[in-house]
């Protein structure tokens, strides 16, 4: 029998380093664009992200605390999600910064917008792909004790697909051409896509 290490999460996990976010990954990165009722923008990353539904498209993020990605969303019903490249890494780095809320967090890492279609909240103009969303569900997460947590989860549909031309090759979006990086836990961990390799699904 393979040799493991096994532990329950509600009694510890007698290592240096919680090991969970390592464990489960990469993990996409959505960069979160939302606008508060007066308007003001506000861009989070969030790498407990990634795709529920694909037809029609669902999306949705966790904060595992009540943070303006959160409260903005609540308030407007809408929210933008650009993906994030190793060109832009240091760039979504500078946006995790706990500031007040308000403050510009797209202006504080140098970042250009871009105007969305279908929603209020503007895109990070040098993404290769963003999706324009509109809120499904926000739901207060619970543990097996009923008791509630800090963390909340955002459901959205997306109502918009935008995608620089420039990784679209014969109609298809190139992945590798740009370079996505994804979350892999502990303190400062990332991975970058470089490569594919393909494997079709067998037939049922």
């Amino acid at each position: 029998m393979t040799d493991t290490h096994f532990y329950d999460p509600r009694q510890g996990h007698g290592l240096p380093h919680d090991p969970f976010k390592a464990i489960v990954a990469p993990r996409p990165i959505g960069w979160i664009t939302t606008v508060d009722k007066l308007g003001r923008v506000n861009l989070a990353p969030y790498s407990f992200f990634n795709a529920l539904s694909g037809r029609p498209p669902i999306v949705a993020y966790s904060s595992e605390s009540y943070k303006d990605s959160v409260r903005n969303v609540e308030e407007t019903g809408e929210f933008v999600c650009s993906f994030v490249t190793r060109e832009l890494a240091e760039a979504m780095n500078e946006t995790c910064r706990g500031v007040p809320h308000g403050v510009n967090e797209m202006e504080l890492a140098d970042l250009d917008a871009a105007p969305s279609t279908s929603v209020k909240p503007p895109r990070v103009a040098a993404a290769p792909a963003a999706l324009e969303c509109k809120v499904l569900q926000i739901l207060r997460m619970k543990d097996l004790e009923g008791k509630q947590l800090e963390s909340h989860v955002v459901i959205g549909q997306v109502t918009g697909v935008h995608m620089r031309r420039e990784f679209l090759k014969d109609g298809i979006f190139d992945t590798a051409a740009a370079r996505p990086i994804a979350r892999c836990g502990y303190r400062g961990d990332y991975a970058e896509v470089t490569s594919l390799f393909e494997m079709i699904r067998p037939a049922d």
